[in-house]
């Protein structure tokens, strides 16, 4: 059987609907139904699109205190987080299979046992299935507030038949032991969903790129102060008007831009890959294989699963 050698990605830059699990639900649809009409056969949503990244909110928290209506914020944004798996993942996994794509999704999941939070990357399969997941290793600054620590059973790459895919989130990025446990999974299409809008993100992508030899998908959400609900625009007074800026980006194993950044919309980018670059740009730089020292670097990740193996594929060129 001939190897797939080209593949169409769709970066989703959008806005989800804040804090509303329902609708924010319908607009992830709407969005794979649209790559879909676009031919694309990998999907990327940003960082928490469900039920959106909750930026500018403190929950209450001071330290060695927190607030009654911090918690009532809290449990606001409990009860619209993603049940994994749940009626949500449902739905999501038939969209990616009545778009034959592979689909890729930040949520803030609600763990049905002990009732905590995680910022989650969700893989659904073309076949609709939910292949697995990862929850984020370490939540940033305030963040932690929010969400519990993921670990390395979820740190793991999909093998689609054409290429692994996998990725992490956001500052997880900036975690060299995570990267290389990326790059030790043969990773060849890295995922990086974010709510990072600066300039020097732009150049941490490239910087993994050119280090794995692969391409990197950055996604990000754009928000503005007016998509927050009336009620919670008090909370974040002293917030610029553009919450998000986006700068969603796909960048070569060459560490060169193939579509983006875009800023200040909500847009899907569109990129046709040629995935035999991955094996080129490694000729000289082969970050785990030849110029790797395993005889000088130790290295070793308790627990972390085997590649995961794509049950159904999109259709070869």
């Amino acid at each position: 059987m001939k190897a797939k050698t080209q593949l169409r990605v769709a970066v989703v830059q959008a806005t989800p609907v804040i804090f509303d699990l329902k609708k924010s639900l319908q607009k992830t649809i709407a969005l794979i139904h649209e790559c879909s009409k676009q031919n694309a056969e990998l999907i990327l949503f940003p960082e928490s699109f469900i039920p959106a990244y909750p930026r500018g909110l403190a929950f209450g928290a001071i330290v060695g205190r927190r607030t009654d209506e911090g918690r009532e914020l809290w449990q606001r944004y409990h009860d619209n987080s993603v049940l994994v798996p749940g009626p949500e993942t449902l739905a999501i996994g038939e969209a990616a299979k009545s778009a034959n794509a592979f689909a890729a999704i930040g949520i803030t999941e609600r763990d049905k046992i002990n009732g905590s939070l995680y910022c989650t990357l969700l893989y659904f399969s073309p076949s609709g299935k939910l292949i697995g997941k990862h929850r984020k290793l370490k939540p940033t600054g305030t963040e932690r507030v929010i969400w519990g620590e993921g670990d390395g059973k979820t740190l793991t790459t999909f093998d689609t038949g054409y290429a692994k895919v996998g990725g992490l989130i956001c500052w997880e990025n900036y975690m060299p032991e995570a990267r290389l446990a990326m790059y030790r999974k043969g990773v060849q299409i890295y995922l990086a969903p974010t709510a990072d809008a600066r300039e020097s993100w732009q150049s941490t992508l490239k910087h993994i790129a050119m280090e794995g030899r692969c391409f990197v998908l950055g996604c990000n959400q754009f928000v503005k102060k007016a998509d927050y609900p009336s009620d919670l625009i008090p909370l974040i007074e002293d917030e610029p008007e553009v919450m998000s800026n986006g700068g969603s980006v796909i960048v070569s194993p060459m560490g060169e831009v193939i579509s983006g950044p875009t800023w200040g919309e909500e847009k899907i980018l569109l990129a046709d890959l040629d995935l035999t670059e991955v094996t080129r740009a490694r000729m000289d730089f082969d970050v785990t294989g030849h110029y790797a020292r395993p005889d000088v670097f130790k290295f070793d990740i308790p627990d972390q699963p085997e590649t995961i193996i794509v049950d159904s594929n999109p259709q070869e060129n």
